[in-house]
């Protein structure tokens, strides 16, 4: 029976959530952050499956008395409302056993993570600056709409608006696990605003969302660091800034992959602040490393799925926006809707919502359960 196999891969769950739970109050961990910060996470996520398995149990347990009640008692009006009990158990167990599987693979131990969103200009200059202006507002939108704390950390503005280069830093509850979807090559097919002709044009921007790196995940020499203050620059009044807290991070760091020596650059005009900006670029930094580190790791997974959902190449299409057809199409997973004005105001869920759909079936059917 269904419900045998899966009670046979709860084995264990119940006891190792009470070892956990009492980890995660020894000092000795405490003071070791990188892995208090894991059994944290490993705690939050067991005390969902437990409680699941614990409903579950107790759906089992609700069967097997109602089927008892049936077969032994005589009161009539005891077996009518055993009967009732039994129907609802068997309708609610389907339910919580694919709640249990999704729960019972292993949860990319990065989507908890805060998220940096860069969004960079691709084929068709003005209009490719412009439209990623569009995606910037689009993803602070639906930010806001998840209350979720979003900023821009550096800019660099298009000659007729948007952006050529646009970084965001997104922090909140589950912000990478959510946005990691949105990795890849959007495109856009409109007329142009310097189109005088009328005819349509095809733009793209790439987006890339890197899982936000904590201190602890990489180790910088900042002695080695090189720092460089400017002004920030703007379209005037309070967007002038008249002291130099614009900070820029040079860098080299040894890839691990090619051996190769790079020099990672990185500015920052995020606050007016100098120190919060440099900040805010060491997590930049680290982030990068982190990203560059990991790549590797998550090309592996992507290449062992059918489909690659939310991982793998960053230069693959994955979106087209129609304006005059008002179309979205998400060509990972074939979906086609005709509400693009309120897609790019920021209403863009439910599509995140299908594109987990599809990333957890593939995840349920290569851990065949």
């Amino acid at each position: 029976m269904a419900e045998n196999s899966i009670l046979q891969r709860l084995d264990g769950i119940e006891s190792r959530y009470e070892e956990v739970s009492t980890l995660i109050t020894d000092p000795a961990v405490i003071a070791d952050m990188g892995r208090y910060v894991r059994l944290t996470k490993e705690y939050k996520d067991l005390e969902r499956l437990v409680g699941a398995t614990r409903r579950y149990r107790a759906l089992l347990d609700s069967v097997d008395e109602a089927r008892h009640i049936i077969a032994a008692e005589n009161d009539a009006e005891l077996r009518d409302m055993a009967r009732i009990e039994l129907d609802d158990s068997l309708k609610a167990i389907p339910a919580l056993e694919e709640e249990i599987k999704l729960l019972l693979i292993p949860a990319d131990p990065e989507d908890a993570r805060n998220a940096i969103v860069e969004i960079r200009a691709g084929t068709g200059g003005d209009e490719a600056a412009l439209f990623a202006g569009d995606l910037c507002k689009m993803y602070m939108r639906y930010c806001e709409r998840r209350g979720w704390n979003v900023a821009v950390t550096s800019a660099s503005e298009g000659a007729a608006g948007g952006f050529k280069e646009v970084v965001l830093s997104v922090s909140g509850d589950g912000v990478y696990g959510t946005l990691k979807y949105e990795s890849g090559v959007h495109r856009v097919q409109r007329v142009p605003a310097t189109e005088t002709q009328g005819r349509v044009h095809t733009s793209a921007a790439t987006v890339a969302v890197l899982p936000e790196a904590e201190p602890f995940d990489v180790e910088i020499n900042e002695g080695e660091i090189k720092w460089d203050t400017f002004r920030s620059g703007g379209a005037g009044g309070q967007n002038v800034n008249k002291v130099e807290s614009g900070v820029r991070l040079r860098y080299m760091w040894r890839n691990p992959n090619t051996g190769a020596d790079e020099e990672i650059l990185i500015e920052c005009t995020e606050t007016r602040d100098q120190p919060k900006n440099k900040e805010r670029a060491l997590s930049r930094l680290r982030t990068f490393i982190y990203d560059r580190e990991h790549r590797k790791y998550m090309d592996d997974i992507a290449s062992r799925r059918r489909t690659m959902v939310s991982t793998g190449d960053r230069s693959a299409k994955i979106r087209t926006y129609n304006y005059p057809q008002g179309r979205i199409t998400d060509h990972r997973i074939n979906y086609t809707v005709y509400n693009l004005a309120a897609f790019v105001d920021g209403d863009i869920q439910e599509l995140i919502d299908r594109l987990t759909v599809a990333e957890n079936a593939e995840k349920l059917k290569a851990a065949e359960l």
